[in-house]
């Protein structure tokens, strides 16, 4: 078995593509990458469809933005054109990411400015929090979407790598956090765009390698840019993860403390929970059954024992659905059926 592993990758070594083969699929991202109306128009419709998901909170409106957004196209040409040191394709690409991405930035701006709502919901904030989650999903994805340009069979799933990695949607929460000057927002959303962006780069780069198409002399200097590139991305990512990890410890010992720990949460019934780690203290949204309203007061009580028994402080909001019981009149029932008669 060893030997057999060992012959393929000599073989795997010794692979070179034709340079007629190289040549027409440079031609290919010639044209992928060309900022033509086509791509223009796709920018334009994608940009509003994923800004007005996201200010709609709609998961499925945003889907849809990411399958006709086009920038996963220029990345991969570009991505070619460094790994080959085709000069012209790399500087074609960067210049169609470039203006593909301040024009969705610009798009974006616009909406958030004349909508202007008060706060932003989950599909909002969970891309200003990119971790090492999100590195691993590029990077597979954009394995996965060079090997498809190379490999014609599977061409087909460029759409669902282009959602797997939703390139759009950071673009527009970078232009919705501007409009409303929240940098923490938009500083996040550009972290999850350049994550993106690279991982999807580099594993371009390293699937257009492995199928041959450069030399790994050529290639050796530009992977190494690219890797330590997103080597440096890993620092704010790594403490991402950190922070996520235990913000999921607090929040489940959060929801221990308040459904064991409480008299309050006796006659509750806690249906599910949203924090927002932007604010300060973090926000915790609670949706609640309740035969009983919940009171400013026992709201008060339970952030004082909260803060007492984690050490740290929360905002507790409450959403309330009462649930009212109603009976029929058992004394009105006869009188009812005598008059029917």
């Amino acid at each position: 078995m060893i030997n057999n592993f060992r012959n393929r990758f000599k073989n795997f070594k010794k692979k070179r593509v034709e340079p007629l083969q190289l040549q027409q699929l440079v031609g290919e991202f010639f044209e992928e990458s060309t900022p033509n109306n086509t791509y223009l128009i796709l920018i334009i419709g994608s940009c509003a469809i994923a800004t007005f998901g996201l200010l709609s909170n709609s998961t499925a409106v945003i889907i849809g933005a990411m399958i006709i957004a086009p920038l996963m196209l220029p990345i991969r040409a570009l991505a070619f054109g460094a790994l080959v040191g085709n000069v012209n394709l790399f500087r074609q690409g960067t210049i169609a990411v470039l203006f593909g991405t301040l024009l969705a930035l610009l798009i974006s701006y616009s909406i958030g400015w004349l909508v202007n709502l008060p706060s932003f919901g989950s599909e909002v904030l969970s891309r200003s929090k990119p971790t090492l989650l999100d590195l691993g999903i590029a990077v597979s994805a954009g394995g996965i979407s060079g090997y498809a340009k190379v490999n014609s069979k599977i061409s087909a799933s460029v759409a669902g790598t282009a959602i797997a990695v939703a390139l759009m949607p950071p673009i527009c929460v970078i232009g919705l956090g501007l409009a409303k000057s929240d940098w923490s927002l938009s500083l996040g959303a550009t972290l999850l765009y350049l994550t993106n962006l690279l991982g999807i780069s580099l594993a371009c780069m390293l699937t257009f390698l492995f199928a041959g198409y450069s030399p790994f002399r050529r290639a050796r200097k530009v992977l190494l840019w690219a890797l330590a590139l997103t080597g440096v991305l890993l620092i704010p990512l790594t403490v991402s993860f950190t922070q996520l990890f235990r913000q999921a410890q607090l929040e489940n010992s959060l929801k221990r403390a308040l459904l064991n720990r409480t008299v309050t949460f006796q006659r509750l019934e806690l249906l599910k929970t949203n924090t927002n780690w932007l604010t300060n203290p973090p926000q915790v949204r609670l949706s609640v059954r309740a035969q009983k309203p919940v009171t400013s007061t026992q709201v008060g009580l339970l952030e004082a024992f909260i803060k007492k028994e984690m050490g740290q402080a929360f905002t507790l909001v409450f959403e309330v659905s009462q649930v009212e019981e109603v009976r029929r009149e058992t004394s009105n029932i006869p009188q009812q059926i005598q008059r029917n008669k």
